[in-house]
């Protein structure tokens, strides 16, 4: 079968497939195994975790990118008050889906004896849809009621919870921006109706966000202009680049444009701190494999040294020694790594099944609903992950077959075949 390869390869191959005729060899092709199965198993882990983990980040960025912008233009001054010329000529850009006027600021609601300070964003309910979901987050009454001179507000679910809320209830805001009096500085007041309330699925956001119309926006906090122009873009990845050509199509402008990655700068520079982290520390069990591997190559070479020695008198450098071990234990860890591969990436295709069985078979869930927000687990598969992982593997593996095979080469056939 492997007649036509070189003799390095066909006895590498041969050592590999060996191990059944004594119980010496039983035990060495044991401790193969289990070195492939130790590298097989820290790959699969490898891999689901990272998608895993790679879900978590979609699913929480999604749920983010649902409220916030893909980028924000703001004047340099706190309003843009030409905003309308600003959106027409960043309407142009082939890669912009949609702009809307905002106004932002900081509030307290109160409710009877409830008190949640709150960011207030004042928006156009008939543009709002252009840059984010919002209208399609509503569990209760619905986001066009946000009209001009309304006074409706819409509240995040867990706002509403914190207050004792519900649609139609009436909720004072509280601004502290306030008002000189002869009796001194009183905040200025102002009383809402909660007209709906949404889900957003992102805790910071149902917890401490409202709406109301623009219009009532800016008669609370005594804005002239709106505070700036929310962004949608075709591809939220394309963002920073995108924030960098905007700045250059309105330097005629004095504005200050930021993407979503620097809006929530910290949190995913957490994420990818973890996920780096989480690489190395799993990376130790395929280094452990690696390490059984050395010991499997050592016991072959101490129980191969008379085959070794004949390979030598026959005429085999001890560069093809080296090799003939090299090729085993490289095969080695290839083959555990393919196998970890395959049952990782099927394993990750497959995790929103696999996981619910579990889960029904043993009677308890991963992430309980009522303590997470994201109650199932995601996965993000992403190849390049995938390519990492096994090149990592394949060259620890290969790292692990120098030691044992340089000790084979110096094998002394003489020494070898003296009490043979």
């Amino acid at each position: 079968m492997f007649s036509k390869l070189p003799f390095e390869w066909y006895v590498g191959l041969r050592y590999l497939r060996s191990g059944k005729r004594s119980g010496r060899n039983r035990f060495i092709s044991f401790i193969s195994m289990i070195s492939m199965a130790g590298i097989a198993l820290g790959v699969a882990a490898l891999i689901i975790v990272m998608s895993v983990m790679n879900g978590f980040q979609k699913e929480v960025r999604d749920r983010m990118l649902s409220v916030l912008p893909h980028v924000e233009i703001q004047d340099a001054y706190g309003a843009l008050p030409n905003w309308q010329a600003t959106a027409e000529v960043v309407n142009k850009h082939p890669d912009v889906v949609g702009t809307a006027p905002y106004v932002v600021g900081q509030a307290m609601l109160v409710r009877g004896d409830f008190m949640r300070g709150v960011v207030v964003r004042g928006v156009d309910p008939a543009l709002e849809g252009n840059v984010s979901e919002v209208s399609r987050q509503f569990k209760r009454g619905t986001f066009t009621s946000l009209e001009p001179d309304s006074f409706n507000i819409a509240i995040g679910k867990e706002l509403a919870r914190m207050l004792r809320a519900n649609v139609g209830d009436k909720v004072t805001v509280v601004i502290p921006q306030g008002q000189v009096t002869p009796a001194g500085m009183i905040p200025r007041l102002k009383q809402f109706t909660v007209a709906g309330i949404f889900e957003a699925g992102h805790f910071e956001f149902d917890s401490t966000l409202a709406f109301i119309s623009i219009g009532d926006a800016m008669k609370i906090f005594q804005a002239e202009a709106p505070t700036g122009l929310r962004v949608k873009l075709k591809d939220m990845q394309d963002a920073p680049s995108m924030s960098v050509e905007l700045a250059a199509m309105l330097t005629k402008d004095e504005v200050v444009v930021r993407d979503w990655s620097k809006q929530n700068k910290n949190w995913f520079a957490a994420v990818q701190t973890e996920k780096k982290m989480m690489f190395i520390i799993l990376m130790l069990i395929i280094a452990v494999a690696a390490f059984n591997l050395v010991s499997t190559l050592v016991m072959t070479v101490t129980e191969k040294q008379a085959d070794i020695a004949i390979l030598r008198t026959l005429g085999a450098t001890p560069r093809s020694i080296m090799k003939i071990f090299m090729i085993q234990g490289a095969l080695a860890g290839i083959l555990g790594t393919l196998i970890g591969v395959g049952f990782g990436v099927l394993v990750s295709l497959n995790i929103d099944v696999i996981v619910p069985f579990i889960e029904r078979l043993f009677g308890f869930q991963f992430l309980p609903k009522n303590i997470y927000l994201i109650s199932s687990l995601p996965s993000d598969l992403q190849w390049m992950d995938v390519l990492r992982i096994g090149g990592s593997s394949i060259i620890l593996s290969f790292l692990a077959t120098l030691y044992p095979s340089w000790s084979a080469a110096k094998v002394n056939p003489a020494e070898a075949l003296r009490y043979e």
